[in-house]
């Protein structure tokens, strides 16, 4: 009876003590317990991007290659990629870069909703200048920003940004929070035919994707895409609720999403104050679905401050 008991003991504390080597591997370790989720694989990644910036017919350069970039998905969130800007000569005002010994394949518009962040925006504008160069994609920086006191309005700057980027003739847009950056080079700043959550793994979150819906944080669309589903809502005042309201648009419009593999998904958020939350949000997401058609796009009214030619980006000042 005795020898029983001390068993029993002992194999209650071996069940203890797994448990607690679990919890700290997950702890040091915790990408290695992203959640689990549909994706497009490696060797499917290249040929899901829609190839946006066909050479003129008098233009016989080469396409630019992919290929490596996607094979090696370097790992390229590092110090001297964040510290300072390499070979700023090559990025052209307003933030515009293309390859000048290759045709770039992707044509892409980053639109960044943005206010009073400064710190961030400058380690946002180095490090992604320098990944997105790396990659030979032509690509612009539109930061647009909120000039007014009202509670920050992050979907209503994206359809401001859709505004803009149609003007300068985007069509693919990556709609982009200022605190993310990616972290491997595999993640291409292209379009998919369909809608993409690029961020599925977020250093804030244990790189987890919270939930399978979760739509934000950065997403390429393109403007197509983009106008059919009458663009965000222009009523999420302050933070939270946008995002899922952007899910529930594309889900009764019937336009799936999709995500890279979890390689490509991986995400650094910057240090940042938490914004004031959007106390309305979850009044608004109830009618979500039947408020997408007569709210949106067609609905956006803003003034325009300012389009300024920035080194680094194209700001654009305005009232919401």
């Amino acid at each position: 009876m005795l020898k029983q008991l001390k068993a029993r003991k002992w194999n209650n504390t071996t069940v203890v003590c797994i448990i607690l080597l679990i919890f700290f591997i997950y702890t040091i370790f915790p990408s290695n317990f992203a959640t689990h989720y549909p994706y497009i694989s490696k060797d499917d990644l290249i040929s899901s991007l829609v190839v946006n910036n066909l050479p003129k017919s008098n233009d016989t350069q080469e396409f630019c290659k992919y290929q490596d970039l996607v094979r090696n998905n370097e790992y390229f969130y590092v110090s001297e990629n964040i510290e300072k800007i390499h070979e700023p000569e090559d990025i052209n005002a307003g933030g515009e870069f293309f390859p000048l010994d290759c045709q770039a394949v992707y044509r892409t518009a980053v639109i960044v909703p943005y206010r009073n962040r400064e710190s961030q925006l400058e380690t946002f504008l180095i490090y992604m200048h320098n990944y997105l160069r790396r990659q030979r994609i032509h690509y612009r920086i539109f930061v647009i920003e909120q000039n007014d006191s009202k509670p920050f309005n992050r979907a209503k700057l994206f359809n401001i940004g859709s505004v803009i980027a149609k003007r300068f003739n985007y069509n693919c847009m990556i709609l982009h929070d200022v605190d993310l950056l990616p972290m491997y080079l595999g993640q291409l700043y292209g379009c998919t035919t369909l809608p993409r959550h690029m961020c599925a793994g977020v250093s804030d979150f244990r790189y987890n994707l919270l939930y399978k819906e979760l739509f934000g944080g950065v997403v390429s669309i393109t403007l197509d895409q983009f106008n059919q589903i009458n663009g965000l809502s222009n009523l999420y005042e302050g933070w939270g609720g946008e995002d899922d309201d952007f899910f529930a648009r594309l889900e009764a419009t019937k336009i799936p999403i999709c995500r890279f593999a979890p390689p490509f998904n991986i995400y650094y958020m910057l240090p940042h104050k938490k914004e004031t939350p959007n106390s309305n949000r979850r009044n608004l997401l109830v009618n979500a679905v039947q408020r997408h058609r007569y709210e949106g796009l067609n609905t956006l009214n803003f003034k325009e401050k300012a389009v300024e030619i920035k080194t680094l980006f194209t700001r654009v000042l305005v009232d919401t």
